[in-house]
């Protein structure tokens, strides 16, 4: 390097390397929260912690079980579509009932078939039935069934590779989105903390005021007020702390951005998957974990979700025929199963 070479200007930053992927989810947080472009080296940091949660993400997806063949005829065949459905008709009927499925087929008119993304609501229950042990049958025996309802298609691709890379793209999206909630709860309560420190300070006016006039010649509240003013700092002190750990406002861009960035570089935290695997009978009993005591294992991955009643939901990957795709209910239909 020359001795002029140090006059020019230097470039410290370094370039930006995302991948595609990274790139367009930089953009949609850039849409959900605009001020993110004014802090520093946003993109770069963006991109660093987005490729953390897309690397651990996409591990999981990958450890999903391949695609199911969902329809009537593999019912019977495949152990897994015959836990989730309770009778072969099931499978065409509930599949056909989702919008976003008829609205894909339409987009796609040459796909013969659809890769989606099933949701499922399951149930565990603890019952009393019997067991035949050899020429003995024990009644009164303690088993446990699974059932699966409230069976929903939203997401739906073209392969099955195509479908899991929209998984882990929604699943990132959805941990940015928990940076995003926290940002806006760190927001509402330093407004809320400032409120209350006004309301503290107007307090303590008025308490240090009716030390004068004849409250002072007199005496009467002299040692309350000495009491209350002693609490009113401790909760003085207790503010200023709370407001000190949310940082200065003029380094809320600064902080929004380190919010979001921390979110995304822990996404085992946000992200709540198990993959559960389970031995049934033809009756969705459990039965024990040895092949010899019968049944057919399976597996499935099982969700908590922050948005759902019941809190967790099961999920498969399935594959289905535009051929079995049934014409999709009206209202009628539906109020025409209710009629005696």
């Amino acid at each position: 390097m020359g001795i002029f070479d140090w006059l020019k200007p230097r470039t410290a930053a370094k370039k930006h390397s995302g991948s595609p992927q990274i790139d367009a989810m930089i953009e949609r947080l850039l849409v959900l929260s605009p001020s993110l472009r004014l802090a520093r080296d946003y993109r770069e940091r963006l991109s660093s912690a987005l490729a953390i949660s897309f690397e651990f993400v996409r591990g999981l997806v990958q450890q999903m079980p391949p695609a199911h063949d969902a329809s009537a005829s593999s019912w019977a065949s495949n152990p897994s579509i015959h836990a989730f459905f309770a009778a072969p008709d099931d499978v065409p009927h509930a599949l056909s009932r989702s919008p976003e499925l008829h609205t894909w087929f339409d987009q796609h008119p040459l796909a013969r078939d659809a890769y989606a993304v099933l949701s499922m609501a399951m149930t565990e229950r603890h019952v009393l039935g019997v067991e035949q042990h050899g020429d003995a049958v024990h009644s009164d025996v303690a088993h446990t069934t699974l059932s699966f309802d409230d069976h929903q298609v939203r997401v739906c691709g073209e392969t099955e590779t195509d479908l899991r890379e929209q998984i882990v793209k929604r699943v990132v999206e959805q941990i940015a989105l928990e940076g995003i909630a926290r940002i806006g709860a760190d927001e509402s309560r330093r407004d809320a903390l400032e409120q209350e420190r006004a309301l503290l300070g107007i307090r303590r006016q008025l308490l240090t005021r009716q030390g004068a006039g004849t409250g002072e010649m007199l005496g009467g509240r002299r040692l309350s007020n000495v009491a209350e003013l002693a609490h009113l700092k401790q909760e003085i002190d207790r503010n200023g702390r709370e407001l000190a750990a949310l940082g200065l406002k003029t380094d809320a861009l600064e902080h929004e951005l380190d919010v979001i960035c921390d979110v995304l570089s822990h996404p085992a935290a946000y992200t709540h998957v198990e993959t559960k695997r389970v031995r049934l009978d033809a009756m969705n009993v459990v039965v024990g974990g040895d092949a010899a005591q019968g049944g057919v294992e399976i597996e499935f991955p099982l969700a908590r979700i922050p948005a759902s009643p019941s809190g967790e939901r099961a999920f498969a990957v399935v594959r289905f025929a535009r051929a079995d795709l049934l014409k999709m209910p009206s209202v009628f239909d539906e109020g025409a199963r209710f009629v005696i």
